[in-house]
């Protein structure tokens, strides 16, 4: 099927990186009073923000963070530990500042907004949360596509919104996050199309299943391959048939920041799978990406070596809500203050290390 016009905007050019602020960020990083390299990969950091922000001065003070929310229609296959409710009462607790993300975000002073694409139970009520109603969460992927081709241009372009917002509020780096029961399922099967992997390689225990509930759940990912994967011509076509409205909406804020030239920190496994679709529909997107920390689901390293990614840090954490990425904001900022802020040996009068020469 031809993409539809509500969709033309994934066709606008991705902002380009200023690779010569970046070598003038290298070149800084040489001078500061320290043995080159000395700083590991905060020194990396600094450059990349330096380059991807066109600043010899990088900085992430003011970040925001989008959760998404949305239901799986999959999860009637009973593919997660837990009941799909859970997802709406979970918006609520993030509507009353009571997640582990509410907590990170009031911590990093970052700007935190809740956003309900379309969920089984009502969050109409709730204040403090944006809602879409893309309908009570995606159908059942085993049987039919997950979403309409109106539900997926309707998401893509929630994620677009945000990084609108993001801009507007003169944000230096953009967080996604992710809420919905069912959501590793969906990635998995979307991760396993996208890299023609089979189910046993990138499906893990999502919420805490054990060896019996991983295995039923990739038989119901194999199911859902069979039935999909002879008709599908594209990674739109891949995120339609068995991605969910969440992971739609972080690929379109993905897209969209890469197009803004914002730059993004990427969570863990499904918003990597979101970061690897975005990359998939509109190449380059990845430039924009910094990786925060590496998950312990089965699938996160696999979905990393496609995108040539090494995560900052590895905390054993699976959380979601994009908390892995929010821990990592810390070490940005103080890879920014160390960057800006150390003297270089001239400024300080010290001396940088002899060059010797070893006579015959």
């Amino acid at each position: 099927m031809t993409r539809p016009v509500a969709l033309s905007w994934l066709d606008e050019p991705l902002a380009t990186p200023n690779q010569e602020m970046g070598q003038l960020a290298q070149i800084r990083q040489t001078q500061l009073t320290k043995p080159p390299g000395s700083l590991g990969r905060l020194e990396e950091i600094a450059i990349q923000l330096a380059a991807l922000q066109n600043t010899p001065q990088p900085c992430v003070e003011r970040a925001h963070i989008a959760i998404f929310a949305g239901d799986h229609g999959v999860a009637a296959e009973n593919v997660s530990a837990f009941p799909q409710s859970v997802t709406s009462e979970m918006i609520r607790n993030f509507a009353h500042g009571g997640g582990a993300i509410n907590v990170l975000a009031r911590a990093l002073g970052a700007s935190l907004e809740i956003i309900n694409l379309g969920t089984v139970h009502d969050t109409q009520s709730l204040a403090n949360v944006r809602h879409y109603h893309l309908g009570p969460g995606t159908a059942n992927f085993i049987h039919e596509p997950a979403m309409t081709w109106n539900q997926l241009s309707q998401a893509l372009h929630a994620g677009y919104e945000a990084i609108e917002r993001a801009q507007q509020n003169n944000k230096h780096l953009f967080i996604g996050g992710e809420m919905g029961i069912g959501n590793t399922t969906s990635a998995a099967a979307l991760a396993c199309l996208l890299l023609n992997e089979q189910p046993g390689l990138l499906t893990g225990s999502g919420t805490g299943l054990d060896d019996h509930g991983i295995a039923h759940k990739i038989n119901v990912i194999s199911q859902a391959l069979s039935f999909h994967s002879s008709h599908i011509n594209s990674p739109l076509d891949a995120l339609r048939c068995v991605g969910g409205f969440e992971i739609a909406a972080l690929a379109g804020a993905y897209i969209h920041g890469a197009q803004a030239g914002l730059p993004m920190l990427i969570d863990g496994f499904i918003s990597t799978v979101a970061a690897l679709t975005a990359e998939y529909i509109s190449p380059g997107c990845k430039h924009w990406f910094i990786y925060s920390h590496r998950s312990t689901e089965l699938g996160h390293s696999r979905v990393l070596k496609a995108l040539n990614a090494e995560p900052l840090i590895a905390l054993d954490m699976r959380l979601g809500e994009g908390s892995g990425a929010a821990i990592t904001l810390n070490l940005l900022r103080m890879a920014c203050q160390l960057h800006n802020e150390m003297a270089t040996f001239s400024e300080a009068q010290v001396a940088q290390k002899n060059s010797i020469t070893i006579q015959p």
